[in-house]
């Protein structure tokens, strides 16, 4: 509990609510990002106050004040427990400022979506549509790996059908692969930012997570080594190309480093390149740099849509990827064929092609955007991705930000929820994409912009 406890010190330090009433929001808070789950022992009273500084009474206000919310439980005779997970604020998916879930823009170009929907309609003209309803075997047909590696060569030059599977989303693949390379109680490095399904994939799996930290060159190989030396990882997972959450790209030197500290300790490698084909120029792929030890994860739900849950992945050879299939088969059955069956359809006829394009595109378009609103601010963007990671000013804490920009209608994730290492950059993350065209993004960028602007609200720490 000590980096949670030195998470609390930071956070109540910059914020302006009781003391009492901070901790409260603070354990609520890591219930929703994954850092406290249930069943998870506190620190006693006399532990906590010694560890934030605070007095005996301030801290039993804290606690009795997380009962009455429901979030922790006394037993006694053996302290406080966290009770459940928070529940989380909904999803306004049919909001136009809706900025939470990390969508691609959708071009609104008549002849593309044309496209789009001749797609489809291919794929029912052409094909046995009671084939396409029934069961499959695992990891698509010859004829879609195929198609799947031939999309793939831009980034993969030497891939082949036979060491890849057509998986049902990126997600789901990375359940697969790290149910398969650990075992609870295992370990699995991390960078110190990432994406939050890691964190609920591991916890749900038992696995511990190794943070590295990270600088403007990506996760340090020193730190990788040295866990390499004392906690004998079983994987490492990372998003090599405009990491999610703060656009960081690793670079080449780095990746270099990185691939050889692998190759030493012979430590599989999980390359979740889910935003990898967005920028025209990005590093070689780990995939190409130690393609024995890698495991390569790349989907769609980052330009042609999620809800299509198609993924690609790339084992290191063909008994790994056999093996691969049948722990993802125990978990998904399969991928849906309907949808494999689309797309393979869409990078046959260069829809999927044209799509990326336009979603380079469009993204150009509203990062020009953000750079004309919030300029005056320390933020991290890519011309050709859809998200910025955004410092938040002292006078707000990165929590209330985010809270306050939900209360206006706009989503904002704080760094919480991607922290691996308990010690979160006061930031949150915007996407600039989802359903809303322009002018609907111009406008909630100016209202991010005025409220950094105006930190007039209820909850502000005073300057």
């Amino acid at each position: 509990m000590e980096s949670i406890a030195s998470h609390w010190r930071k956070q109540l330090a910059a914020g302006s609510k009781p003391a009492y009433l901070g901790i409260a929001d603070l354990i609520a808070e890591d219930l929703k990002s994954g850092r406290l789950v249930a069943g998870d022992q506190l620190p006693t009273l006399r532990e906590l106050a010694e560890d934030l500084e605070l007095n005996y009474t301030t801290v039993a206000r804290a606690y009795t004040e997380a009962r009455k919310r429901g979030l922790i439980e006394a037993r006694p005779g053996m302290g406080s427990f966290v009770r459940s997970k928070a529940p989380s604020p909904p999803l306004r998916a049919g909001s136009d400022l809706e900025m939470t879930m990390n969508l691609p823009p959708e071009p609104r170009e008549a002849g593309l979506i044309e496209r789009l929907k001749q797609c489809a309609a291919t794929v029912c003209a052409r094909q046995d549509l009671y084939e396409l309803l029934r069961y499959q075997d695992f990891g698509g047909k010859p004829h879609e790996r195929e198609v799947a590696a031939e999309w793939l060569r831009p980034w993969l030059p030497d891939v082949a059908g036979e060491r890849l599977l057509v998986a049902p989303g990126i997600h789901g693949a990375l359940v697969g692969l790290l149910s398969q390379l650990a075992r609870p109680g295992e370990t699995v490095c991390v960078e110190a930012l990432t994406y939050p399904g890691i964190k609920a994939i591991a916890t749900q799996l038992g696995i511990n997570l190794h943070p590295l930290p990270l600088d403007e060159d990506g996760p340090s190989a020193a730190a990788f080594e040295e866990a390499c030396k004392r906690l004998q990882p079983r994987a490492f997972h990372l998003n090599p190309v405009m990491r999610n959450p703060d656009m960081g790209t690793i670079s080449r030197a780095r990746l270099e480093a990185l691939a050889d500290v692998a190759l030493r300790y012979n430590v599989p490698l999980i390359e979740d390149d889910a935003y990898g084909m967005l920028p025209r120029q990005r590093p070689p792929a780990l995939a190409v740099l130690v393609p024995e030890l890698t495991y390569y994860v790349t989907g769609f739900s980052k330009f042609l849509g999620a809800g299509l849950r198609t993924a690609f992945v790339v084992a290191p050879d063909v008994r790994q990827i056999q093996r691969l299939a049948g722990t993802l088969r125990a978990m998904t059955v399969m991928a849906s064929p309907v949808t494999t069956a689309i797309v393979t359809q869409a990078i046959a006829d260069g829809t999927a092609s044209a799509m990326l394009a336009a979603v380079r595109q469009e993204s150009q378009a509203r990062q020009t955007l953000a750079d004309k609103h919030l300029a005056p601010y320390h933020y991290r963007a890519q011309a050709e991705g859809f998200h910025l990671w955004l410092s938040v000013p002292p006078s707000w804490s990165m929590v209330e930000l985010a809270s306050y920009l939900r209360t206006k209608g706009i989503g904002a994730v704080a760094s919480v929820a991607f922290a691996t290492d308990g010690n979160p950059p006061v930031a949150v993350r915007l996407c600039l994409g989802g359903p809303s065209g322009r002018e609907d993004c111009d406008a909630a960028l100016r209202l991010v912009a005025d409220t950094l602007d105006h930190p007039m609200h209820p909850h502000a720490t005073a300057v």
